[in-house]
């Protein structure tokens, strides 16, 4: 746990992209050795930076319904770990929507954490970034043929679209990923917790 206790330090006291980010650094994280699933999503939203609760917004709603799940079992982390790909509030585009997670955060923390993480059964790679980060060249041409692909990757990942209003187009579109995919996700998600 020693182990763990520092590297949240070093993870929390992180300013390697510091001179990146419009509201200043502030990682959001939450893991414990005991955590069987972990959750790696895109970065916080402003929400999530301004309160440091991870998918502590709409999103995070949908995908604790995805999973099944409630915010005490979800918050847990004893149950349930929760990487992003950038811990801290990337920014906005120009075009509208949140930056991408900055491209530094992953490879600095994720294999650290990972490797004080023994526990873990199942990872949801939620949304493009993180599929294209862990599945590299498993990974499909699109998020939709990536998404349909999903027994592909059991049993060690779960790929699902970002659970963001954005996506209620894409959801409306592909009807069989909550036919299918979403009781196996839930089943699966029960069994671990």
């Amino acid at each position: 746990m020693d182990g763990l206790e520092s590297l949240l330090k070093e993870v929390r006291e992180c300013r390697h992209c510091d001179k990146n980010l419009p509201l200043g650094p502030r990682p959001v994280i939450q893991v414990s050795p005991r955590a069987k699933i972990l959750i790696v999503g895109q970065a916080p939203g402003t929400k999530v930076h301004d309160t440091g609760i991870p998918w502590n917004d709409p999103s995070g709603d949908r995908l604790r319904e995805w999973m099944g799940i409630e915010k005490d079992v979800f918050y847990n982390p004893e149950k349930i770990a929760i990487m992003p790909m950038g811990f801290c509030y990337p920014g906005r585009l120009d075009k509208g929507g949140d930056a991408p997670p900055r491209p530094e955060c992953a490879p600095l923390w994720h294999d650290k954490l990972l490797g004080v993480l023994p526990d873990l059964t199942v990872t949801l790679l939620v949304g493009q970034y993180a599929q294209k980060y862990y599945l590299s060249k498993k990974k499909k041409k699109t998020l939709t043929e990536t998404v349909k692909a999903w027994d592909e990757y059991q049993p060690d990942y779960f790929v699902t679209p970002h659970p963001s209003w954005r996506s209620a187009i894409w959801l409306k579109k592909n009807q069989w990923f909550e036919d299918v995919v979403l009781p196996v996700l839930r089943n699966r998600v029960q069994e671990l917790l």
